[in-house]
């Protein structure tokens, strides 16, 4: 009898004891459970449940944002009717680098927690609780993983917390990051993600993990600045970057702990003035590399035959003559006022919510297109096919003949026109810095730029022994100007090239087809100038009109052009089809999420070295992309024991299957095929 009392008395207690926690469920290189901090509830109360991972040693699961590669954790909940499911309260992230690449994750066991809203009005005797639990797990392989985790709290008038798991709560509490007060703006502009957070001192911030993905390049240098009561958050641009999200979250490592916020987008956000003198010691330091870029912009293809000509027709004036220095001042009016004015037009559109940098009219396709058109007809003229008339064409023909104040102040305008697809040695550095300053430090930079550019014409008005240096006019000047018309050629073919590479061959083929019609139209009109031909104006119009009607529409490049990738997509009777063939085949199982498989990509697989080994032995090489669940892939990686990505496997004729390395080096394909090929001959050779 008491034995019967005792074992009714320990069925009543072992449900409220095991409901806490799910138990343990075992998965591949992984063990999870879900526990809750109450081993009785109440309705109108709250509660928190922890998916509690523990890995094997070595192996890591994600954060929110899982970097370069990886997957992150989800919960997707079961839940009674009048019972609500909060986020997931991420613990502090630790970056986990894999050259070239860095992830943001958790090593060793990890602590998920997510708050639960019981109504006022909640019914029932017993609270049931599922959690269909998805992870990613990896070291030097990645293995995806589901479980199902359920459990079932008693509901009561009065709340219990639980005892047996206070230490667990009290853990995974320690490990969130204290969120601040403040709350900060950011903004990704000028392939920069520039972040800036009012905070009242400075909390001596050693890294930073922005919550948003696509965002960042996460393996690229941070950039940690506090600034009169601002901390200044700077990181390149990720390669994949599209649209900005409203908010993110964001993740400070500071000294004393972690700590987290939140940023709102911001297209107009603007970073404090330099105030302290390091700081005007950095600027004036990038007013110099300004200047310097822009002295050797006289060099760039597009812009020294222009400019080379201008130099050469000051031989045919007296080198510091006022006429000569008053068109190097009118010159350098006009492209010191271009460049400005290009800046605040920068500025006026990303206040406005474009995303644009240096060069930004080179993402425009017709710009592209009218530019290449531009340079054509300057670099026939430059080769004496036509002579520019009045009208907006008469800028060449001013670079060449025409003085004079507007003429002078036109070059300049003209010359930046054509500079500003290039961008010379010590640009890019000032050109990144001015675009986290404010509009006044910026336009001052762009201005530097224009003067550096501008210094070769002022010195040489200025300064009769350099203009003395220059050549005595002559027959050689006319020889001089037609060879400067073949680096304007080339611009043309760099601009087409662009044009190719934005709208696909089919438009590139279209434009160069308006470039016949173009050239074709300027000889016409070249042949009326010169007196031989009288009636073909209208010859001439009507090659120009194709031309311009021979702009091609915009379309986005065609499938085949946007991957120029040497794979096929793996199937297993495209497998099986070309086995039969007797080819062979490599297969490479991978997924976006797995970091081994993107570093096995670009340091081993996708180089030229490998190329032309599969070339060399006709290798077919067949891509398995497992980045969602494909039962087809699943079921080929248990063929050999595999629970996850990467897989390489290369099929031989006449040989067993090979399983190549899951870590590449730049050799191992070729080593493995010339193995597999020395094989088979030896093979071959015995009787």
């Amino acid at each position: 009898m008491r034995i019967s009392v005792f074992i009714l008395w320990l069925s009543l207690l072992l449900p409220a004891a095991w409901a806490q926690s799910s138990g343990w469920v075992q998965a591949t290189e992984l063990k999870a459970e879900l526990v809750s901090d109450y081993q009785q509830v109440r309705p109108g109360q709250q509660l928190t449940l922890a998916l509690h991972f523990i890995p094997t040693e070595h192996w890591h699961t994600y954060w929110l944002n899982p970097g370069d590669s990886g997957l992150a954790t989800s919960i997707e909940w079961s839940l009674p009717d009048g019972v609500s499911a909060g986020p997931i309260q991420w613990p502090s992230p630790q970056a986990i680098k894999v050259p070239p690449l860095v992830n943001y994750g958790f090593e060793g066991p990890t602590i998920l927690l997510t708050e639960l809203q019981l109504s006022p009005d909640f019914q029932g005797e017993w609270l049931p609780l599922s959690a269909k639990v998805d992870w990613l797990v990896c070291a030097e392989i990645c293995i995806p993983s589901e479980a199902v985790l359920q459990l079932k709290l008693p509901v009561s008038t009065v709340a219990e917390l639980s005892k047996d798991h206070s230490a667990l709560f009290e853990l995974a509490r320690q490990r969130l990051p204290k969120p601040l007060p403040q709350q900060g703006r950011f903004e990704v502009q000028n392939g920069t993600f520039s972040a800036v957070l009012p905070l009242p001192e400075d909390l001596n911030v050693s890294a930073f993990f922005v919550g948003g993905t696509e965002l960042v390049d996460h393996a690229a240098a941070q950039k940690i600045d506090w600034v009169d009561g601002q901390l200044l958050l700077r990181q390149p641009q990720n390669t994949y970057f599209s649209v900005a999200p409203a908010q993110i979250p964001l993740v400070l490592h500071t000294a004393a702990g972690p700590v987290s916020t939140i940023l709102t987008f911001n297209r107009q956000l603007s970073t404090p003035a330099p105030t302290q003198a390091t700081d005007w010691l950095e600027w004036s330091w990038m007013l110099v590399l300004a200047a310097a870029g822009g002295l050797v912009l006289n060099l760039m293809p597009c812009v020294f035959p222009v400019l080379s000509f201008k130099a050469i027709s000051l031989a045919q004036q007296n080198a510091g003559a006022q006429a000569a220095q008053r068109e190097a001042l009118w010159y350098c009016a006009g492209v010191v006022l271009s460049f400005m004015a290009l800046a605040a037009l920068m500025l006026s559109l990303r206040s406005a919510g474009e995303l644009i940098g240096w060069g930004f009219q080179l993402q425009n396709d017709w710009v592209v297109l009218g530019l290449a058109y531009l340079l054509l007809v300057l670099g026939l003229s430059l080769s004496g096919v036509l002579q520019l008339g009045a009208g907006l064409m008469n800028a060449g023909q001013s670079l060449t003949g025409r003085s004079g104040a507007h003429g002078a102040f036109f070059t300049g305008m003209l010359a930046v026109v054509v500079a500003s697809p290039c961008t010379a040695p010590f640009m890019g550095t000032a050109l990144g810095y001015a675009a986290t300053q404010p509009a006044w430090s910026a336009v001052a930079i762009f201005a530097a730029l224009g003067l550096g550019m501008a210094l070769p014409f002022v010195a040489l008005a200025f300064w009769p022994a350099l203009g003395r240096r220059l050549p005595k006019p002559g027959a050689w000047m006319e020889r001089l100007k037609q060879w400067l018309a073949y680096p304007l050629y080339l611009s043309v073919v760099w601009l087409l090239w662009v044009y190719g590479r934005q709208q696909g061959l089919d438009a590139m083929a279209l434009a160069l087809v308006g470039v016949v019609a173009l050239v074709a139209a300027c000889w016409i009109v070249g042949l009326v100038q010169l007196g031989q031909q009288k009636k073909n104006r209208l010859a001439a119009a009507v090659l120009l009109g194709v031309a311009a009607l021979l702009l091609p529409q915009l379309a986005a490049p065609s499938a085949s052009e946007a991957g120029m990738e040497h794979s096929q997509p793996w199937s297993e009777p495209r497998m099986q089809q070309l086995l039969e063939q007797g080819k062979p085949v490599l297969v490479n199982m991978t997924a976006d999420w797995c970091i081994t498989c993107l570093v096995n990509e670009r340091v081993a697989l996708n180089t030229d070295s490998t190329r032309a080994a599969m070339k060399l032995y006709d290798v077919q090489y067949l891509k398995g992309d497992w980045t969602r669940k494909d039962p087809a892939i699943t079921s080929y990686l248990r063929q050999f024991q595999r629970d996850g990505v990467p897989l390489y496997v290369l099929y031989w004729p006449g040989q067993p299957p090979e399983l190549l390395p899951q870590i590449l080096t730049p050799d191992s394909v070729r080593q493995a095929l010339e193995q597999l090929s020395s094989k088979t001959s030896t093979q071959g050779d015995t009787p």
